[in-house]
């Protein structure tokens, strides 16, 4: 039996991957640091991926992680904030589609506390221009539309949002 599989955008055949190789999907983790009514971004610099666009601290799931260790290793080593217990907090799930394929992002939140959390700081310079604090219903027109989706489906409560598929 031949499986034919369709691109969703063109409604074209294309051929399945081949046989000996699996799918890569990999797996982002959004942070959603939440301080009233604003979210903290940070502005991609220097990654050669969507620079110049603000996007939630995030990451991808390494082989072997488990998805909270993920993101509170993510959060750690990009803005310097710390969870305990079971913060943060699942929100949603996001698949976005870029230009080359599609992507799973879990998306997490916690309400910011500077005493549970410690005061965040860029710590990637080299990958990040600056972090900024920014209203939830003003955001910049230049944020990543990853972003975008992880910030509406935890708003609206949407546990899986389809972005930019069609």
């Amino acid at each position: 039996m031949t499986r034919i599989w369709y691109d969703a955008q063109h409604l074209s055949p294309r051929p399945p991957e081949p046989a000996d190789r699996a799918p890569r999907h990999p797996v982002d983790m959004f942070l959603l640091l939440i301080d009233g009514d604003q979210v903290l971004l940070a502005l991609r610099e220097g990654t050669g991926y969507a620079d110049g666009q603000w996007n939630a601290p995030s990451g991808k799931l390494e082989l072997g992680e488990d998805a909270l260790t993920g993101i509170r290793r993510e959060a750690a080593e990009e803005i310097g904030v710390r969870f305990d217990g079971d913060e943060p907090h699942f929100a949603a799930v996001v698949h976005h589609r870029n230009l080359k394929h599609g992507r799973i992002g879990l998306v997490f939140t916690a309400r910011f506390d500077v005493h549970r959390h410690g005061e965040p700081v860029n710590r990637e310079p080299h990958k990040c221009g600056e972090i900024r604090w920014f209203p939830l219903d003003a955001m910049p027109s230049n944020t990543y539309p990853s972003t975008v989706a992880a910030i509406s489906a935890w708003r609206a409560g949407t546990p899986l949002l389809l972005s930019g598929w069609h």
